[in-house]
């Protein structure tokens, strides 16, 4: 029989614990929604027993309090708790009186949502492409698309970069259109020192449990300055009703559940500390696709407005794009493509009669962007295999 000294013990067990920290590095998620867990899950907990003692489930105390901290944090006077991000777009375009046969110009690179809560109010969508460096609205093509049915700007904060705000601003107090920030990757990020979702008439947030600061299911918040643009979210928030039973506007039911406002207040402590190992996340990946020198066959994301807050991490790759993700998937590290085809193309959207080639900057990007992991909680480990399989995969097929 072979006998163990404890020294033996600790040399075997620190041994085994190298190695499986190794093994986990060779599987690299998207995203590890559960590996914060650790940290949130006393303060989570500690807030949905105070909501299940309460007694109340729908807004109440702890929604107004996570309305009193956002808004702190994003830099307005007032912020109202919604249901998910897209009806924080919704109730907003409905505050600014956007209806049937008005137009409201956004991106036709963003999530489905952006577009689809002009069309649910019967107004038309009117796209501007994209700038190829951001990823984010153009504003330098925005004036030829105001016509005289325009209402309403939404510039998207992609990726959790900040579109160039100053000439959208201009453009929309120049023409009196409301603009409407689609801030819902973006809580944190800034433009020339002001947080997004501060800027516009209104700041669109979305809790959905994969953005920077999500919760365990949907949930939203509108961000703004105005009192009055206040009280209206506030009231079409409940059918359009200040007075119980009693309606001057015709709302809808976008009312912030409570326990998801306590798992967002509890995790929005840790938002600043997440944001910045995201950041140093990215600073890594481009650090190590320098160092093997592959940082020019990629087109990495720039920082061209700071604060970016990385709930993405998106490379361009101008051939093979496909091909690469096979390969990373094959090798356990999960990629996504942020997206893979543009809204102006979208069968939903044929009566808009936009064809292919309209929006090329937004069209090349759906054809040649991946998102690698970027979480917080991502080990140095895991970046350097990610490079390392992008390195082996760029040797043998090229890009």
């Amino acid at each position: 029989m072979i006998q163990l000294s404890l020294d033996s013990f600790d040399l075997y067990f620190n041994n085994l614990s190298t190695i499986t920290k190794y093994r986990q590095a060779m599987r690299v998620p998207l995203l590890d929604i559960p590996a914060s867990y650790e940290t949130i899950l006393q303060d989570v907990k500690k807030n949905i027993d105070q909501v299940i003692q309460s007694g109340r489930f729908v807004l109440g105390p702890i929604v107004e309090e996570l309305e009193e901290k956002i808004a702190t944090y994003c830099e307005t006077k007032y912020a109202v708790g919604v249901s998910s991000g897209t009806d924080a777009l919704l109730i907003s375009l409905m505050a600014a009186g956007v209806g049937e046969g008005d137009e409201v110009i956004t991106t036709p690179f963003t999530f489905f949502a952006t577009a689809g809560s002009i069309s649910r109010l019967g107004a038309r969508p009117v796209f501007v492409d994209i700038e190829s460096d951001t990823f984010n609205i153009d504003p330098s093509q925005i004036e030829k698309s105001i016509t005289d049915k325009t209402r309403a700007i939404i510039p998207v904060h992609l990726y959790g970069q900040s579109a160039n705000m100053n000439p959208i601003l201009e453009l929309a107090q120049r023409n009196n259109l409301v603009v409407i920030e689609d801030a819902a990757q973006a809580i944190g990020s800034e433009y020339e020192g002001r947080r997004t979702g501060s800027m516009g008439n209104y700041g669109c947030f979305s809790f959905f449990p994969t953005k920077n600061l999500g919760g365990f299911g949907d949930g939203g918040m509108v961000t703004m300055s105005s009192e009055d643009d206040y009280n209206q979210i506030k009231a079409l928030r409940v059918h359009g009703s200040n007075l119980k039973y009693y309606h001057k506007l015709i709302g809808g039911n976008f009312r912030l559940d409570a326990l998801q406002a306590g798992v967002v207040l509890a995790k929005l402590q840790y938002l600043d500390q997440w944001t910045e190992k995201r950041r140093k996340n990215a600073q890594t990946y481009n650090q190590l696709f320098k160092e093997k020198g592959i940082a020019d066959q990629l087109i990495l994301p720039l920082e061209v407005i700071p604060r970016h807050v990385y709930n993405q991490y998106v490379i361009r790759v101008n051939n093979n794009r496909d091909e690469l993700r096979s390969f990373l998937t094959e090798n356990n590290i999960f990629t996504e493509i942020y997206y893979p085809l543009p809204l102006h193309l979208q069968d939903c959207f044929a009566s808009l009669e936009y064809k292919k080639g309209a929006f090329p900057e937004s069209e090349k990007a759906a054809n040649d962007t991946i998102a690698l992991p970027i979480f917080p909680e991502l080990a140095k480990e895991q970046l350097v295999y990610v490079t390392e399989k992008i390195d082996e995969f760029i040797k043998k097929f090229g890009i």
